[in-house]
């Protein structure tokens, strides 16, 4: 049997460490990781990759297609266009939908849409708020279900009704619920009582600006976050239920989930993108409305960088978000009615290596916080997350040592903006190849819509770091 492709002459890392080496691909599988030397017969095609590094292509557990029902935004189109760019793989969509994903049948028709129109490989997390859907839900072969605990202010998107979850004991039955099918339970944490009372107080002394909305979301050291997080945890420990908690972003927090896994619970957590690159008070300051999601105080900036590094956060994830112009806009006079959340899958990726040159983290542990966790937490670990024999050949191939400038002109979700407008990055994504495919080479993306595939868990999500 010959061999489909050979990349040849990279960096490739692999889970043994990095080293020069060439990758061999055929029917989309890695067949083969072998020294540059190594005389391969029957080869259809080489592409030289010298002077790169060779990664596994991302996998992003947390994207906002924002299709269907608020496609002015982005689609799924769109957002495969930008993940391929970006070196991302393998998507999974979340439930804030028109109408939102809460019952099977709408999980269905949702995969649906995928499978018509996604360029990369894809799942979807499921808003679990009906215990009877549950079963079903996991049956379509979901890889994760999802709540949020958080109510709108003022606007009733990002987080629409149907997708929500705040009594205790609705999450505590919850759990229960979700925990015989074995799969993790995402949940963005939110005290919303708490917030209420910070909110009336900041919007009510006049403060309905960036500036107010970033302090009232960080107010007394992330006191919405912390106390969100301390009752998630005691709850997972309580219902055996394995959670994935999002936007880790105070130390209490991270120190919370650090100590629950020394306890053995079963949590992992995740960050964003704007968490580690556009959280200073500056990005709110220059960019306003562009630049929340949320702001870091420096001492939460710090305690998110230590966990990323240790091992306490698991992943990067995008939790990419677009909207549109006019839906930030008015963030500058009414925060409280522009839609947060910022797009980011196209650049996460590029901003996270540059992370790596200016030594905060290394490079295996990059692709640890981009594949191969990603991949374990969600059932994935035989399929996806990695370079060895046996696995779908994505891969993102990379040169660490080229320099450019981003920009909203290249930027490719619909919503047409970047909230790294004129950053300059030192990394660059030459090409990214899905399942053995190269869907995006010299700045061009080739994938076509309906070329993505679903993605099951084919092995038990790993709540617990090997």
């Amino acid at each position: 049997m010959g061999t489909d492709l050979r990349i040849s002459g990279g960096d490739v890392v692999t889970p043994d460490g990095t080293r020069r080496a060439d990758v061999l691909i055929t029917d989309g599988k890695i067949t083969g990781v072998v020294a540059p030397s190594v005389e391969v017969s029957d080869v259809g095609r080489t592409i030289d990759a010298t002077g790169k590094v060779v990664l596994p292509g991302m996998v992003d557990p947390h994207v906002h297609t924002r299709e269907p029902g608020f496609t002015h935004k982005e689609d799924i189109i769109t957002t495969g266009q930008a993940a391929a760019a970006g070196g991302v793989t393998t998507i999974f969509g979340m439930p804030n939908l028109t109408p939102p994903t809460v019952t099977a049948k709408l999980l269905d028709e949702v995969f649906e849409l995928y499978a018509a129109r996604s360029i990369v490989d894809y799942n979807h997390n499921p808003a679990a708020t009906v215990v009877e859907e549950i079963a079903g839900m996991a049956d379509r072969g979901i890889c994760a279900y999802k709540v949020f605990m958080v109510v709108d202010t003022g606007r009733t998107y990002p987080h629409p009704a149907g997708t929500g979850m705040h009594n205790h004991g609705d999450l505590l039955r919850m759990m229960d619920t979700i925990r015989p099918t074995g799969l993790p339970f995402m949940i963005h944490p939110h005290d919303q009582a708490l917030m209420d009372y910070i909110e009336g107080e900041i919007i009510g002394g006049g403060e309905n600006t960036p500036a107010g909305y970033a302090k009232a979301y960080a107010a007394r050291e992330g006191v919405i976050w912390d106390t969100a997080v301390d009752v998630l945890i005691r709850l997972a420990e309580a219902a055996d239920c394995h959670i994935h908690l999002m936007h880790m972003q105070t130390r209490r927090s991270v120190d919370a989930v650090r100590r629950a896994k020394a306890r053995g619970i079963k949590v992992t957590c995740e960050v964003n993108h704007w968490t580690l690159f556009l959280g200073k008070w500056s990005d709110v300051e220059e960019l306003g409305p562009y630049a929340l999601s949320y702001w870091l105080p420096e001492d939460a900036q710090a305690a998110v960088w230590e966990g990323l590094v240790d091992g306490t956060i698991d992943m990067l994830s995008s939790d990419h978000g677009p909207h549109t112009r006019e839906e930030k806009e008015v963030g500058w006079t009414e925060m409280w009615k522009a839609h947060t959340g910022t797009p980011g899958i196209q650049y996460q990726l590029p901003l996270l290596l540059e992370a790596v040159n200016q030594g905060r983290l290394t490079l295996e542990r990059a692709v640890e916080l981009t594949a191969t966790r990603p991949a374990e937490v969600f059932g994935l670990a035989g399929l996806k997350g990695g370079i060895a024999v046996g696995l779908d050949a994505d891969l993102a191939i990379v040169d660490l040592d080229k320099s450019w400038t981003i920009t909203n002109d290249a930027d490719l979700s619909r919503c047409g903006w970047t909230p790294y407008d004129g950053r300059t990055v030192g990394v660059s994504v030459e090409r990214t190849v899905l399942r053995g495919t190269e869907i995006y080479a010299d700045g061009v993306v080739s994938g076509q819509p309906g070329f993505g595939r679903k993605v099951t868990p084919t092995n038990v999500p790993v709540a617990a770091a090997s």
